[in-house]
Parts: C-alpha cells; sequence; structure tokens
C-alpha cells in the first residue's frame, strides 16, 4: 500500500467513526439523552479534526510542488470528510430541535 493510500484509509477511518458518532448523537437526541448526544458530537469533531489534519497534509505537500496523481480513493474519502461535516452539522441542530421539543411538551 502506498502512502497516498494509507492518507486515504487514515482520512475515512476517522471521518467514519465521527459519522457513526454523529448519526448515535441523533439516536440519543430522540431519546431527550442530550448530555450523551453532546459528549458523541464532541468526539465525534475530534474525529473530523484528525481526518481534516491527514487530508491537509495532502494539500500541502501538492502546495509544496509534489504533484499527487488522480486517485479513486483520495475521492472517496474527500466525499466521506464532506458528508460526515454535513452530518455533524444536522446533528447538532437535531439535537437542539429536540431540546426544544422537550421544553414545548412540558
Amino acid at each position: 500500500m502506498n502512502e497516498l493510500e494509507l492518507v486515504a484509509f487514515e482520512i475515512i477511518s476517522n471521518v467514519g467513526m465521527a459519522k457513526s458518532l454523529a448519526i448515535e448523537a441523533i439516536r440519543d437526541a430522540r431519546a431527550f439523552k442530550f448530555e450523551d448526544a453532546e459528549k458523541k458530537i464532541e468526539e465525534a469533531k475530534e474525529f473530523l479534526v484528525n481526518g481534516h489534519h491527514a487530508h491537509a497534509g495532502l494539500i500541502t505537500k501538492e502546495a509544496e510542488g509534489d504533484k499527487l496523481e488522480f486517485s479513486l480513493i483520495i475521492m472517496h474519502a474527500e466525499d466521506q470528510l464532506m458528508s460526515a461535516e454535513t452530518i455533524k452539522d444536522l446533528a447538532i441542530e437535531l439535537i437542539e430541535m429536540n431540546k426544544t421539543l422537550k421544553s414545548i411538551s412540558k
């Protein structure tokens, strides 16, 4: 496995965990377990940061003149990075919405 593939898998692994945690946070919020949901969002953010760092390393290499080959696996990693970020943002909104719903239903 070459260096580019290793970085791609590092990104995919980290953002996959972030996405899973965000989905779990949504499920916790639906059950009004807001503290658990918020902990999972914070953990998801940490995994996303790790994914962004790995991705930024590739961008830095290219900016320094080290031309990277086109790779479907990198495209997939970037796609997963963007979708995980979106799901995390939606999870945060859904947590807040469920908090509002709970306060209204009292």
